[in-house]
């Protein structure tokens, strides 16, 4: 979703407005993604920076509204998926 001054808010953002349940639950989805990376054969490296981003995200996304903005600006997600995506790009032009 778009806001007004050309932010943008993902669904993480929107769930983690919902207090502890919601930082919990865009966790889940978050490591999800690390898993699918770790199947895909992202080496531990990487992996290991992509969950310091969730846990990142997860313990200062429970600050109460501190956290939400960060939440909308941080987008650990969107850093996973690119540094999954840089990975698997290497791999391949080898």
């Amino acid at each position: 979703m778009r806001l007004p001054g050309g932010f943008r808010i993902g669904v993480d953002g929107l769930i983690g407005l919902v207090p502890v349940a919601g930082d919990l639950a865009a966790a889940g989805v978050s490591l999800y993604i690390v898993a699918q990376a770790a199947h895909a054969g992202v080496p531990a490296r990487v992996l290991a920076r992509m969950v310091l981003n969730v846990a990142l995200d997860t313990l200062v996304g429970a600050i109460p509204v501190l956290g939400d903005v960060f939440d909308v600006a941080f987008k650990a997600n969107l850093r996973n998926a690119r540094l999954m995506d840089a990975y698997l790009n290497r791999r391949a032009s080898h």
